[in-house]
């Protein structure tokens, strides 16, 4: 097995929560017309657009145009983001400060819009502790293209081989390993921990 020298975190569901039900539970307390909305409006593939590099003005415009009569609760989408991602996982956060101040080279790699990408690191100073991060709405790309784990290996000078990833989200998982890294499904920060072991890395 290939000694890792390189460390790379995934973010939501991974170091912060990640829930669009928490300040929607209250705008739209009718759990089915929420489940409708979400299904059919503020959809997970038009909110991945953003992670893409789309400009949120751009996102609800295109909403508004075809949900005119949902205008409020689509600008609210970007109005009560701060909500969607608390809390941290403090236990996973844990590891990764662990892992830097024991001396290990460990980057972030995440899908994420840019702004609230500057703005989570405001509320949550820890991710701003690795050597640095690559965002794929700053990119233009989305994991799981095999093409932002190669642009992160080159901008990071990390060997993919002696990389490894970790990601709540399987395909993602795959994707890293289809750029030729080892990579981790986060399940848990204790799994973590016991997976991170049998690559000979205390965590």
């Amino acid at each position: 097995m290939t000694k890792i020298e390189h460390i790379v975190f995934d973010i939501g569901k991974v170091l912060i929560h990640y829930d669009p039900h928490i300040p929607y539970s209250r705008l739209i307390p009718d759990a089915d017309e929420r489940k409708w909305f979400f299904e059919n409006v503020c959809t997970h593939d038009w909110n991945l657009e953003q992670d893409r590099g789309r400009r949120w003005e751009d996102a609800e415009a295109l909403l508004m145009e075809r949900f005119p009569e949902r205008e409020e609760h689509i600008r609210a989408f970007r109005k009560f983001w701060h909500e969607m991602v608390s809390p941290s996982y403090d236990d996973s956060v844990a590891i990764m400060t662990g892992l830097i101040d024991s001396g290990h080279d460990v980057t972030m790699l995440t899908n994420f819009a840019s702004d609230t990408f500057r703005e989570a690191q405001k509320m949550f100073p820890f991710l701003t502790l690795p050597r640095g991060v690559t965002v794929s709405g700053d990119v233009k790309l989305l994991k799981p293209d095999v093409a932002i784990y190669e642009l992160h290996a080159k901008e990071f000078g990390l060997n993919p081989a002696a990389s490894i990833f970790i990601d709540d989200t399987l395909a993602n998982v795959e994707g890293a390993k289809a750029a030729g890294w080892q990579a981790l499904h986060f399940t848990g920060a204790e799994k973590l921990r016991q997976d991170l072991r049998a690559y000979g890395i205390d965590a």
